[in-house]
């Protein structure tokens, strides 16, 4: 079992571990010994065990609050998926285009013919 030096607070600790969990050790020691910094540059030297027992707590507490955000996000996406499966088998929805009065129409149609026969007289009165 390989053996590994981390250092905690400034303090170094001889731990094993098992063969190529090393690097996550040295990871999880890395987390631990930023929250024991914090501690020690605000509350100056500690006592090794409340050293760790604080780091350790701090570091539970954000793991705490991380699951809880996870399990929030992971409703959210069960919902948006859930949304999205009964949009996908929902029939497709009728679109309606609002009715235009004949009238409207009727004068449209006259205003379009107005502004041809005005082109072709432009067209018809330009030299050639």
């Amino acid at each position: 079992m390989p053996d590994v030096t981390i250092e905690i607070g400034g303090r170094p600790f001889q731990v094993a571990c098992q063969p190529g969990e090393e690097d996550f050790l040295l990871r999880a020691a890395s987390l631990l010994d930023n929250e024991a910094q914090t501690l020690v540059s605000q509350a100056g030297r500690l006592p090794e065990g409340r050293l760790l027992l604080m780091a350790g707590l701090l570091l539970a507490d954000r793991t705490a609050a991380s699951e809880e955000r996870q399990g929030q996000l992971e409703q959210e996406v069960a919902q948006l998926q859930a949304d999205l499966q009964a949009l996908q088998e929902a029939p497709p929805q009728e679109v309606r285009v609002p009715y235009v009065p004949d009238t409207i129409t009727d004068s449209m149609a006259e205003l379009a013919a107005r502004a041809e026969a005005m082109a072709q007289r432009v067209e018809d009165n330009q030299p050639g």
